[in-house]
């Protein structure tokens, strides 16, 4: 049976995470201090005691979980997962865990991710609702009707486990979407305090400056599999690794096909690293007979 190391996105995010790891772990306070630099600034002080609202600016967010995850993952000293998965941003985390990564070079990604999906955000008012208690294809279907009946944007954008789905798009798509689902007999569909649609099409602005730069940086042979986001499958080989993370930014994280890809070659054992339990969650729900733990 193999051991699956799982990376949470953003919103896990909160006051004074990291802090125990930078007490506690000389190396870890050593990363903290190089991500300092590496960023031109002091992100470990906005962790540690920065406001909710502070940690919210996705150029600290994405940047804040990835490290938060990399150090937890890395206080496990010389372990060797079996596979990897990050849910979102968090797919960063897993390539440096499988080693296909530097710890450099991925801080470096996320930070150019997270701008440029800052300024994506920016040139297009949208956002993000999560429809809960509905078929995946019945919300795919909405979706499509909308956008042919009304020329906006709205999509599929996080699979996150039975009976939750994420919808991004256009604020008038999302709001005309979620009162066609609720019409449709989903419990709740409710529009999420995002700063954008991730996962949609209209992150396209944001997609050619991050693809130059993962193009740019190495990649090495991974040390294990990571499950990517968008096709929900086992890739080991660096070409098809950078081509599926840039795709990601327009793409679906099909997060319940992951895990069950997971179980299906093997894992049975799954560990979260970085802030919160949300992914622990999500494994259960998709099932229940799994058996989660988290470092952080």
């Amino acid at each position: 049976m193999a051991h699956a190391y799982i990376f949470p996105g953003q919103g896990s995010q909160f006051s004074g995470m990291g802090k125990n790891l930078y007490d506690a772990d000389p190396l870890s306070k050593e990363l903290f201090e190089q991500a300092n630099d590496i960023l031109g600034f002091r992100i470990s002080d906005i962790m540690f005691s920065g406001s909710d609202e502070d940690l919210k600016q996705t150029n600290v967010t994405q940047p804040a979980v990835f490290l938060h995850s990399v150090i937890a993952f890395k206080t496990l000293q010389g372990i060797q997962p079996g596979m990897v998965a990050g849910h979102s941003l968090g797919e960063f985390s897993a390539l440096v865990a499988n080693n296909t990564l530097s710890f450099e070079s991925a801080l470096m990604l996320v930070s150019i991710r997270a701008q440029a999906m800052q300024r994506a955000c920016e040139m297009t008012p949208s956002t993000m609702a999560a429809v809960l208690a509905l078929a995946d294809d019945k919300v795919e279907e909405i979706c499509a009707a909308v956008m042919r009946d009304t020329g906006e944007v709205v999509v599929a954008a996080n699979y996150n486990c039975p009976g939750q789905l994420v919808i991004s798009g256009s604020i008038a798509g999302i709001d005309i979407a979620c009162e066609r689902m609720k019409a449709a007999g989903a419990k709740r569909a409710l529009v999420l305090p995002v700063g954008g649609a991730f996962h949609s099409p209209l992150m396209l602005p944001a997609k050619e400056e991050l693809a130059a730069a993962i193009e740019a940086t190495p990649f090495n042979e991974p040390g294990c599999p990571v499950y990517q986001n968008v096709v929900a499958a086992a890739v080991a080989d660096p070409a098809a690794i950078k081509r599926n993370l840039i795709d990601q930014l327009t793409g679906a994280v099909r997060w319940t096909q992951s895990v069950e890809a997971m179980i299906a070659d093997g894992a049975a054992n799954f560990t979260e690293a970085g802030p919160g339990k949300v992914l622990q969650g999500l494994v259960m729900k998709i099932n229940k007979e799994m058996i989660t733990d988290g470092v952080n």
